[in-house]
C-alpha cells in the first residue's frame, strides 16, 4: 500500500488514540479493561443476531463494533507501566499463532488427522495443559459451555457417562451431547427457536389473544 492510498485500519487506530489522548472523548480516557468487557460481551452477541437474522447491514455494522473493541483495548494496553502492547503487536501474535497452528497449510506437513484435533493438540502443547479440557473460560452460558467441553473431549477421545438422574440438569446436557454428537450449536439452536417463540408471544399480546 503507496502512502497516498486510504488505510481505514489505521485511520481507526489513530482516531481511537485520539479519542484516549488528553483533550479527546472524557468517557474513553476513563474506560479500563474491566469496565469494557460487558461492551465486548454485548458486541459478541448482537454480532450473532444479525448473523442468525441474515442481517447483511448490521452484519458489516455489529464486525466494525466488535473491531472498536478490539482497538480500544489494545489503546489501553499501550498505557501498561511494564508490559504494554498495541494493536500491531496483538496483529503479529495473531499471524504467528495462525500460521503455527496450521503446518499443512504453511509448511510441508500433511494434515494429522482431524483439523480440529490438530488445533487442539497443537493448542495444548502451546500453553503446556494438563488436560484437553482446560482453557474452557467459564463465563461462557451453561449450555455453551457443556458443549464446548463436550467437543473437546470428543476429540481428545475421552468419555465418561452423563450423570445418572433424570433431572433437569441431566436431561439437558444429553440434549447438549446429543446435539454436538449431530453437529448442531445447542446455543444457536435455542436461542433461533426461543426467538421464534418470543415472536409467536408478541403477536398473540399485540393481537389481545392469550
Amino acid at each position: 500500500m503507496t502512502p497516498s492510498e486510504p488505510d481505514p485500519l489505521r485511520d481507526l487506530v489513530r482516531v481511537m488514540d485520539r479519542l484516549r489522548s488528553p483533550g479527546g472523548c472524557p468517557w474513553d480516557a476513563q474506560q479500563t479493561h474491566e469496565s469494557l468487557v460487558p461492551y465486548a460481551l454485548e458486541e459478541a452477541h448482537e454480532l450473532a443476531e444479525a448473523i442468525e437474522t441474515a442481517d447483511r447491514a448490521g452484519l458489516r455494522e455489529e464486525l466494525g463494533d466488535l473491531l472498536l473493541q478490539v482497538v480500544f483495548h489494545a489503546r489501553i494496553a499501550t498505557e501498561h507501566p511494564s508490559d504494554p502492547f498495541d494493536v500491531d503487536d496483538v496483529a503479529a501474535d495473531l499471524v504467528a499463532k495462525l500460521v503455527r497452528r496450521h503446518p499443512h497449510v504453511f509448511e510441508d506437513a500433511e494434515l494429522d488427522g482431524d483439523v480440529h484435533v490438530q488445533w487442539d493438540r497443537l493448542k495444548t502443547a502451546e500453553k503446556q495443559r494438563a488436560s484437553a479440557l482446560d482453557g474452557v473460560p467459564l463465563a461462557l452460558g451453561a449450555l455453551a459451555r457443556a458443549q464446548k467441553v463436550a467437543g473437546r473431549a470428543a476429540r481428545a477421545g475421552l468419555t465418561a457417562p452423563v450423570p445418572a438422574g433424570d433431572g433437569l440438569g441431566e436431561r439437558l446436557l444429553a440434549l447438549v451431547l446429543e446435539a454436538d454428537a449431530a453437529g448442531v450449536d445447542a446455543e444457536g439452536a435455542l436461542r433461533r427457536t426461543a426467538a421464534t417463540w418470543e415472536h409467536d408471544l408478541r403477536s398473540r399480546e399485540q393481537s389481545g389473544g392469550p
